[in-house]
């Protein structure tokens, strides 16, 4: 591969916590330098490989490479048109609200014929140049719904300051003021954004919490005993949480992810194991939550918190986190909830949804075990 510059050695840093055998990445890392030379170059973390041949990012890198090298010079050809075509579609960069084209290049790029260890090739990172308008006074980022949580990183050269945001989904960046010392976000507008970050967590993003709390809710046909085990899963998660956060507490992911997921499959066995709930069941449900904590704890890790508002925007993610599983309970009450007093909800409801549950969470555990050797 050519030699990285300082920037893509930081881009790809940062995404090596994402995954090791497969480019998957959890946030989307952007980093823009404005002012550079007249110019203005982005770069972002993205398989490339993955998105050249149009198959789901979560494919083993060995994989995708093997795909990779078995085209021909003209069916790779195609890819890279075909995938600089895709990003110019779904990213979006603007001066003075007026949309600029840039040029794709992807600097890892090795032929085919380059280092055979290598586990990419056209590498993991897409970057966009071009030449900022005459006049132009404002820049704004902005990357499809294609993309996940952007982690944007500004750094200007006129000013040499350095901004950070963090987008939700298809969210466009403030407005930044080129050659001006940018103005610190509020404290509301940082709450804001976290809470919606959380929210997103839960809905639509976090699967195996909603399949967890849907477990919960299908045992429980009275709303109180509900309440007390979901109560009992929120003081957990909330705990460990803010004890990662604060560094007081770690786990490592190839441990979390897994347990999570047995955690999903023991509450829908659970379920199909007995009628009632029986007195361990908060107390289960407590250790799970700090499992789940620990999960929640290594995504807000991933999103980045704003040093000046570390507790805020904490606060702010965990109250979003809380909303989402409210959501999620509601949604299920409105569903099938009337139905909870009916002599056939067991049989119709709780054992077929407890029986996919079920099967759901071991297959999340035996996946993320294999992935994690």
């Amino acid at each position: 591969m050519k030699r990285p510059t300082l920037l893509t050695s930081l881009l790809v840093v940062l995404a090596l916590p994402a995954s090791v055998k497969a480019h998957e990445f959890a946030i989307t890392k952007v980093a823009a330098i404005l002012n550079l030379n007249g110019g203005y170059q982005i770069d972002v973390v993205v398989d490339v490989d993955a998105l050249a041949l149009g198959i789901a990012p979560s494919t083993p890198a060995d994989q995708v490479v093997r795909q990779m090298r078995a085209l021909s010079d003209a069916e790779f050809a195609e890819c890279v048109e075909r995938v600089k075509k895709t990003i110019s579609k779904r990213i979006f960069v603007r001066f003075d609200g007026r949309r600029v084209l840039p040029e794709v290049e992807f600097p890892q790029f090795e032929t085919l014929h380059g280092d055979p260890d290598d586990d990419s090739v056209l590498g993991i990172i897409v970057r966009l140049t071009g030449k900022i308008p005459e006049a132009a006074v404002e820049f704004n980022f902005t990357a499809s719904r294609s993309f996940k949580v952007v982690n944007l990183t500004i750094m200007d050269r006129s000013t040499a300051a350095i901004t950070k945001y963090t987008l939700a989904v298809a969210e466009g960046s403030p407005l930044y003021r080129l050659g001006e010392t940018p103005v610190p976000q509020s404290r509301a507008s940082v709450a804001r954004r976290y809470a919606v970050l959380g929210f997103e967590h839960i809905l639509p993003k976090g699967l195996d919490h909603i399949l967890f709390v849907v477990g919960l809710f299908l045992l429980s046909i009275k709303f109180r005993p509900l309440c007390f085990q979901i109560t009992a899963f929120t003081v957990a998660h909330s705990l460990t949480l803010a004890l990662s956060i604060y560094g007081v507490v770690s786990l490592p992911s190839r441990w979390v992810e897994p347990l999570i997921a047995l955690s999903i499959a023991y509450v829908a066995i659970e379920n199909l194991c007995t009628t009632e709930l029986k007195p361990w069941r908060p107390a289960v449900v407590f250790g799970f939550g700090l499992l789940h904590g620990l999960g929640f704890a290594g995504v807000l890790n991933e999103l980045g918190l704003p040093r000046s508002d570390f507790a805020t925007a904490l606060v702010a993610f965990n109250v979003g986190v809380e909303a989402g599983q409210i959501t999620v309970v509601a949604l299920a009450l409105l569903l099938v909830g009337w139905f909870r007093h009916r002599s056939w909800y067991r049989k119709a409801i709780v054992v077929p949804g407890s029986v996919l549950i079920a099967a759901t969470g071991l297959y999340w555990f035996v996946t993320r075990v294999m992935g994690s050797w």
